[in-house]
């Protein structure tokens, strides 16, 4: 009777009618929209934006570049945990519907007619694959069908796993952080296999909305929004209520973490940027390359702490200049949490931890630290902080804590404890405690090269990256000093002369008439000495001697041989200031030059891409470095040769026989000549063939390399260099550099296998102050990074060329000793040039002239 009341007819025909319009409308749509979507298997191929990795030579992580921080996982690597955490979130029907979840749509159009928008959208894990893969983020009603249509497509060629594993890959989780990889990353400073519950529940509230359920930026509405979906797990029956109780309480623990670097390289990071941008334009930090480089972690990590070391010691000698900054302290309001925040703008700078003075005993200060601990610092720490006036001048040496802080000083303390094992007892003990520092305002740059191939080992561009990004290792360059002059003792001994020329350390003036002015040169300290053997004015860094060696030789010749090193000729000053290292030049190049001392006089090309991969894993790019041909592969070389001039002169019946063409015969024809008439032929997998190995050019006389190292050897031995001799070591030689009024500090130093050139001075140049040169600012760096580099090393002794002799001097004429000479030694000549003559047959030296030299400058 019901079906046949007039109502209800008129009631299901309407209904049927709407139906039949929503499927009539529904079917236009798909009709018009269908062959607009773009094909789906197109989202396996799309290469989500990764960022640009660059790995040591033990494929340690230095840096990671790219405005997106994402680490794609496979649906393997999620834990289960999190996929449960995000489906209670987001879509708790992910496995039993097939793409669109009717009772969220219902629940996403009733929101539009009550409100006029939709506010929930109702979508699905899948619709948002759809959304974020294919679509803008509008909200209109033709992209939300474009989303449904997408999603049913998708749900039916791929698993839910698939889509799943695409899903935690794409979203955006705030803070430049693309899916949970990078997110666990970002809030927790670990992979997300590590997370807590809790900590997984927080990242699953992110989707919705990054930055109101931040954890960082809105920690309580995060907290809230983390419990929400800890119950909803619950109430799925995912985790029961004791896993949900303990969550719940584990407090919100989120900050931001930078990327897990293993090795502090931030200036070599950046030129291998700037190096890929190069070769790859704007994709280099957005397609997943990762570089390998030449840089040794260990390597690089001594001299990270070398020169954070010689720096606070630098600045130490020079005076405290103060707090840096002033932090206003009411007892009765200011809480430790209060001062705690308040630090949080003062960035820790590697060892040097901010803190605020809290109290002042007698002989201690109590120093808030951002952790929120409180540690003491002795007046043992703070005894060397004597007021800073300028670079030559310090106040008096405090007597007690008060003379050097007061409470409320923001100021820098270091933590100097250290482990000490007693070699008897095995015993270990802690011993030192936290020290007053501050924030060095000299900077330092090193460069390390491998001699034998150029690989660059271990790179320092300054003190902070963060403070300053200027890379004083490549960038700018500064007087050379003393560190420039084994070049010119090398050109003076390849035309001639030896270690033992004896040359005048007298006063010289040189004048310049264009100028209106003279030129007069003198040694460190002032002082003069007279006549001096080549050597020993090399490892005493003899000014003078440098000058009229130099004169001798004739600058434009110098300059030439120079080039030999890798120096521009345009960088060489064309005038006699060149002996005292007038040139302004980079660690990088004189470390270069370096090398071709330490190799054994080979020119090498200075590298540090090892190779670079894709991020499909293929190599894109291998690097084919010079090497240097050592005796074992000059033997090689040697005998290949006369086996190929063996095989050229074999009589031709010994050869290939020739057949009745007149061409040689061959006993079976190439395989890629088959191939080309054998349309079946499989086709092989290709491998890339070898690059050829490229030797490097030898550039200085193999004797030459000997004489100047030896006297080298002696700067450390007995010259500027000793304070190397701690090392223990007799196969290192370098040399010192300093330039006029202290401001410039370097040390350049050597075996056969690790080179490395250290720099210390201002931006902008201004006297280091008393007592520091090379010897005293830059080698102490040297030193501890070389105690690092060169303890898997065995010693070297360079070998004696054949060409060597060696004959007993006078150590005052240089002439060969009389028989018998008590004061006589030994000294190593080319043969060509040894001394023939002795000391009672002295001639005189047109070398020695006194007084003033009457030559121009420029």
């Amino acid at each position: 009777m019901l079906k046949s009341h007039p109502i209800v007819r008129v009631t299901l025909w309407l209904l049927l009618l709407a139906f039949s319009a929503g499927i009539l409308i529904f079917s236009a749509t798909l009709l018009y929209l269908g062959p607009k979507l773009p094909p789906v298997e197109q989202i396996l191929e799309i290469q989500l934006q990764t960022p640009l990795r660059i790995y040591s030579s033990e494929q340690k992580l230095i840096a990671e570049f790219g405005e997106k921080k994402r680490s794609p996982l496979q649906y393997s690597e999620i834990p289960e945990d999190f996929i449960q955490a995000v489906l209670a979130a987001e879509d708790a029907r992910f496995f039993s519907h097939h793409g669109v979840d009717l009772k969220g749509l219902a629940r996403a159009s009733l929101e539009l007619i009550s409100t006029g928008s939709i506010k929930t959208g109702g979508s699905t894990i899948t619709m948002q694959v759809a959304k974020n893969y294919f679509l803008t983020r509008e909200r209109t009603f033709l992209r939300k069908f474009n989303e449904i249509l997408l999603a049913l497509d998708i749900e039916r060629k791929l698993s839910k796993e698939q889509i799943l594993q695409l899903y935690v890959n794409k979203i955006y989780l705030g803070h430049r952080a693309y899916g949970i990889q990078a997110a666990a990353q970002v809030y927790y400073g670990k992979p997300v296999q590590e997370l807590s519950l809790a900590q997984l529940a927080t990242i699953a509230g992110l989707p919705k909305a990054p930055s109101a359920f931040n954890p960082v930026t809105n920690p309580s509405r995060a907290h809230t929004r983390r419990n929400w979906i800890l119950s909803r797990m619950l109430e799925l029956g995912y985790i029961d209520k004791s896993a949900k109780e303990q969550a719940q309480a584990e407090p919100t623990t989120a900050e931001l973490h930078g990327i897990p670097v293993e090795v502090e390289a931030p200036h070599f990071a950046e030129m291998v940027r700037r190096d890929m941008v190069a070769r790859f334009g704007e994709k280099a930090d957005t397609e997943g390359y990762r570089v390998y480089t030449s840089l040794k972690a260990d390597f690089q990590k001594a001299a990270h702490e070398a020169t954070i070391k010689g720096l606070i010691e630098y600045d130490r000698r020079h005076g405290y200049r103060g707090e840096e900054a002033k932090l206003e302290i009411n007892p009765e309001l200011d809480t430790p949490e209060t001062l705690q925040s308040q630090l949080r703008k003062f960035r820790t700078i590697d060892i040097l931890e901010p803190g605020v003075v809290t109290a002042i005993e007698e002989q201690s200060a109590t120093v808030l630290i951002k952790s929120g601990e409180s540690v003491n610092v002795p007046f043992e720490g703070m005894k060397w902080a004597r007021s800073y006036i300028d670079n030559l001048d310090r106040g008096p040496a405090p007597k007690k804590p008060e003379d050097v802080l007061e409470i409320g000083d923001v100021i820098r303390i270091i933590n100097e404890k250290v482990e000490q094992k007693d070699s008897k007892t095995g015993k270990v003990t802690t011993v030192g405690d936290w020290s007053l520092a501050q924030k060095p305002i000299a900077q330092s740059a090193m460069v390390s090269i491998d001699p034998h191939n150029g690989a660059i080992l271990a790179l320092i561009g300054g003190f902070d990256f963060q403070t300053s990004k200027f890379n004083r290792a490549i960038q700018g360059g500064r007087q050379a000093g003393s560190s420039f002059k084994p070049f010119i003792y090398s050109a003076a001994l390849d035309y001639g002369m030896t270690p033992a020329t004896i040359i005048n350390d007298a006063p010289v003036v040189f004048k310049d008439s264009s100028l209106e002015s003279t030129w007069r040169p003198e040694n460190s300290g002032g002082r003069f000495y007279g006549p001096t053997r080549l050597r020993k004015a090399l490892y005493l860094s003899r000014n003078l001697v440098s000058i009229r060696v130099l004169r001798q030789m004739g600058v434009k010749k110098t300059i030439r041989y120079a080039t030999q090193f890798g120096f521009k000729a345009s960088k060489l000053p064309n005038n006699l200031s060149l002996a005292l290292g007038s040139a302004a030049l980079t660690p990088w190049e004189i470390a270069t030059g370096y090398s071709v001392l330490a190799n054994g006089g080979f020119m090498i090309e200075p590298w540090y891409i090892d190779y670079i991969e894709d991020e499909a894993g293929n190599r894109v790019f291998e690097s084919n470095p010079v090497l240097v041909c050592n005796e074992q592969c000059q033997q090689e070389l040697e005998y290949d040769q006369l086996q190929a001039q063996s095989d050229s002169e074999l009589p031709v019946s010994d050869q290939a026989e020739p057949n009745n063409t007149g061409t040689a015969a061959q006993s079976e024809p190439p395989k890629d000549k088959l191939d080309a008439f054998d349309e079946d032929a499989p086709e092989e997998a290709t491998t890339p063939e070898p690059k050829p190995v490229r030797y490097a050019e030898r550039v200085q006389d193999e004797r030459v390399n000997f004489l100047i190292t030896s006297m080298m050897q002696d700067v450390v031995k007995r010259g500027t260099g000793t304070r190397a001799r701690s090392l223990n070591r007799n196969d290192i030689a370098g040399k010192t550099g300093t330039t006029n009024d202290q401001k410039d500090a370097w040390f350049s130093g050597f075996n056969r296998d690790v080179v490395a050139t250290v720099w210390v001075g201002f931006d902008q140049p201004k006297t280091l102050g008393h007592r520091e040169y090379g010897g005293t600012a830059a080698l102490p760096i040297w030193i501890d990074y070389m105690a690092v580099a060169l303890k898997d090393y065995p010693q070297s002794p360079i070998r004696i060329p054949d060409g060597i002799t060696t004959v007993r001097i006078d150590p005052e004429t240089g002439k060969r000793a009389i028989p018998g000479q008590a004061n006589g030694i030994f000294e190593y000549f080319r043969d060509e040039n040894a001394p023939e003559q002795s000391a009672e047959e002295e001639v005189p030296n047109p070398h020695m002239e006194q007084g003033e030299l009457p030559e121009q400058l420029f």
